[in-house]
């Protein structure tokens, strides 16, 4: 009942913004022929028909049933026609608001000079107009463009230095993937494309730091021999993310909950990958090694169920002098890491894609997600300590990515 009436409220709101801004749609076409200035309203109201449907339809039936063109595409273009509405409103009240001053301040005139003639009506700024439209739509054009973007691996390469790296290991390349979200990809060949990226790098060792699936294990079927392809010389290691539980979709019974963590965990060995469970180990060479500690998911916000116990992970670890830690989201690093574990020197996280949204250039780095997440995307140092946020391989709701790709890491020790 609170799902139907959310709903409800949800499209009351939606259409309320649709006839606001198709104010400003009805100004800014008024010049064009009547055929056109027709197939653009119709073409208005048709987005908006088929997200009220799409929204009536959706508590009565498993989101899951529907067909995955219409999961993916269709409900990302209709949110994405709604961002782009809610953006030019914005501009719209703008105008509105100076034409409340500009009446006010008209009216206040007339009253101190005594006159008695009403006072014009304001019109709408056509320019303003103009403008929130062009905003809005070229926000939903960004987000179609993005479509294409989302299997474009991108290999970011960093040098990190630290004093304490034993010898064998200087010059070690690894590399980090996150967020794989098997259940969204959708283009074998793509991904395909993008694990030869990484062979291509000759890796020592690959770090997945979590989120292999949106939320059940079947999403793997016909992925594992491709991701089992995946080569280091020295090892792949994996941990868990928030997806990987199961947390978000509802199951018959616990038991089947519990029975689906258990396939996936399975299917990390079946791959080559050493899942680590609150553990650590130890990579050795040459007579020399590195700990590298795994923490199931550990988030600092209250609405991420905390199924890391570092402390398990790191018992055992202390006589190593050089550490390595895998923690899929990295609110984890300022919460716990930095504040007990002043010795680990190296964090390895995932889990904001960057939004798969924003904008990074050359001394300016901007996505919607650094409201939420302090450490977003990228290296961040504390003293001694660094923290790395990998983009993600994958993507999740959005089928695309605008300004932040998909990301493949390499590190070089030295």
């Amino acid at each position: 009942m609170k799902r139907l009436l959310g709903s409800w409220i949800f499209i009351i709101i939606m259409v309320l913004i649709d006839l606001y801004v198709f104010q400003s749609l009805k100004l800014v076409t008024s010049s064009l022929s009547t055929k056109l200035r027709m197939s653009i309203h119709l073409a208005y109201w048709s987005f908006t028909a088929a997200a009220v449907i799409l929204f009536l339809v959706i508590p009565y039936i498993q989101f899951e049933t529907l067909p995955k063109f219409i999961r993916v595409y269709v409900i990302a273009i209709l949110f994405g026609f709604f961002i782009a509405k809610f953006i030019a409103m914005i501009f719209f009240l703008v105008d509105d608001l100076r034409r409340v001053l500009q009446w006010g301040g008209m009216k206040t005139y007339q009253m101190v000079k005594g006159g008695e003639s009403s006072v014009d009506a304001i019109s709408r700024s056509l320019f303003l107009s103009w403008l929130g439209i062009g905003v809005g739509g070229g926000l939903f054009g960004t987000l179609l463009y993005g479509f294409g973007n989302k299997y474009r691996y991108r290999v970011e390469k960093l040098k990190l230095n630290f004093d304490n790296l034993p010898s064998a290991f200087k010059g070690i390349k690894i590399i980090q993937i996150s967020d794989i979200h098997s259940g969204s990809l959708d283009d074998h060949a793509a991904v395909e494309k993008g694990i030869k990226k990484i062979n291509d790098l000759n890796p020592d060792l690959i770090f997945f730091t979590g989120d292999l699936v949106n939320n059940a294990a079947k999403e793997m079927e016909g992925k594992i021999e491709l991701f089992s392809s995946l080569k280091a010389s020295m090892g792949v290691y994996s941990i868990l993310g928030n997806h990987d539980y199961g947390d978000y979709v509802s199951w018959p019974s616990q038991e089947a909950k519990k029975e689906n963590l258990e396939t996936l965990k399975s299917i990390h060995a079946q791959m080559g990958w050493r899942l680590l469970i609150n553990e650590n180990l130890i990579i050795e060479k040459d007579g020399e090694s590195i700990c590298v500690i795994g923490v199931e998911n550990w988030g600092a916000r209250a609405n991420f169920p905390k199924y890391g116990d570092l402390k398990k992970a790191y018992e055992g670890s202390e006589k190593h002098p050089f550490k390595i830690l895998l923690s899929h989201d990295p609110s984890h690093w300022d919460a716990e890491v930095c504040k007990e574990y002043g010795d680990i020197d190296l964090t390895l996280s995932g889990h904001t894609h960057g939004m798969q949204f924003g904008v990074e250039i050359p001394g300016f780095r901007w996505s919607p997600v650094q409201y939420v997440y302090k450490q977003w995307g990228g290296l961040y140092k504390k003293e001694k300590q660094h923290l790395y946020v990998n983009r993600g391989f994958g993507f999740l709701g959005y089928p695309g990515r605008v300004g932040i790709l998909p990301e493949i890491t390499m590190f070089e020790l030295t």
